[in-house]
């Protein structure tokens, strides 16, 4: 059985054409997460050595890439997005690879007809690094199982905000390295376990009222007038309409399949599962590596008095590394960010 254990990060500065610009010989701190239906970020600081110093110098913004490892296993990677040279020290920050999708637009005309939502996702993406590709494959790890027609227009939208809102009808997405993985909402695949004695310093359970909609009212294009709607007056609730539009949006059905997607998550108050700013237990039967948002964690817990005991997705990871210093020694933490909404509880 896997077990979190007590990671140590390295990291390597590469060029877009995979050549080595640096290597962090002193990482005096490290920090990287992973996010559902968004862009990750990753932060490093480096303490310059006479070998490497050079070496850093050369670190540019959009050409130079920060892949971090823990204990050897590559754990994350994407381009830096700044970078501040200081006395003694380097400090870089860097995005995932989709945030290029947020400087990319639709490169062409393009129309779908009733087809499930991740054949549209897979199109964006490769449309997105068609003319220029960082490096980054698609891994479709099941159909979001809900179809729909869109229509998008060459250089109209950014292609990050199109995949976010497509995200918002019923597909997952998320990424690992340079990998970029699509899912069915309904993934619920658990590669942990944890419970109070796991988290030792506590945890944080909360509700999320202002995402409760329980009756959506789903726009086309101001051209195609299409309108769709889905839910009502809950008996628990009582009525909280939202309406938005998706001018992608082709078809009336589409608009409703969106909004029926829309409501399955935000039926009910949300209830959020946050550890904090702690260290989950070096015992703690998760493989690090392994939580990857968009799967779950079984999650037991009674420290709070909203008790819980179920099967949670996973909507956020955060790690960080300390190296320490003379008279504290360094240290890792581990925190996760796991959910239930309405599509969970179904």
């Amino acid at each position: 059985m896997s077990v979190a254990g007590c990671g140590t990060h390295t990291a390597t500065l590469l060029d877009r054409n995979g050549a080595t610009v640096a290597v962090a010989n002193v990482l005096t701190e490290v920090e990287w997460g992973r996010v559902l239906d968004g862009t990750s970020s990753a932060r490093a600081l480096i303490q310059p050595d006479s070998d490497c110093c050079g070496r850093l110098g050369r670190i540019g913004s959009w050409r130079t890439r920060l892949v971090i490892f823990r204990d050897g296993q590559y754990v994350w990677d994407g381009p830096i997005t700044d970078v501040t040279w200081s006395l003694g020290q380097v400090e870089v920050t860097a995005e995932d690879v989709s945030v290029w999708l947020d400087d990319r637009v639709p490169h062409e005309e393009k129309t779908f007809t009733n087809v499930d939502l991740s054949e549209i996702a897979q199109w964006l993406i490769e449309d997105g690094f068609a003319p220029d590709d960082p490096g980054h494959t698609v891994e479709v790890i099941g159909q979001a199982g809900i179809s729909g027609s869109r229509s998008y227009s060459a250089g109209i939208g950014q292609t990050g905000d199109h995949l976010r809102q497509l995200a918002e009808a019923g597909i997952d997405y998320t990424v690992i390295g340079s990998k970029i993985l699509l899912l069915p909402e309904t993934h619920l695949v658990s590669v942990g376990r944890l419970s109070d004695a796991d988290m030792p310093e506590g945890l944080e359970v909360s509700e999320d009222g202002k995402s409760l909609v329980t009756r959506w009212i789903v726009a086309g294009s101001e051209e195609s007038g299409v309108v769709g709607t889905d839910g009502g007056t809950d008996l628990y609730y009582g009525l909280h309409e939202r309406y938005i539009e998706m001018t992608e949006i082709a078809d009336v059905t589409s608009a409703t399949q969106a909004a029926q997607a829309r409501r399955r998550v935000s039926s009910q108050v949300p209830v959020f599962i946050d550890t904090q700013q702690v260290t989950i237990s070096p015992l703690a039967a998760i493989d690090v590596p392994s939580l990857v948002p968009g799967w779950a964690l079984d999650v037991t817990s009674a420290s709070t008095c909203r008790q819980v005991s179920q099967r949670l997705k996973i909507t956020g990871v955060r790690v960080t590394e300390n190296g320490g210093d003379d008279n504290t020694p360094g240290s890792e933490s581990v925190q996760v960010q796991v959910a239930a909404t309405a599509a969970e509880v179904a």
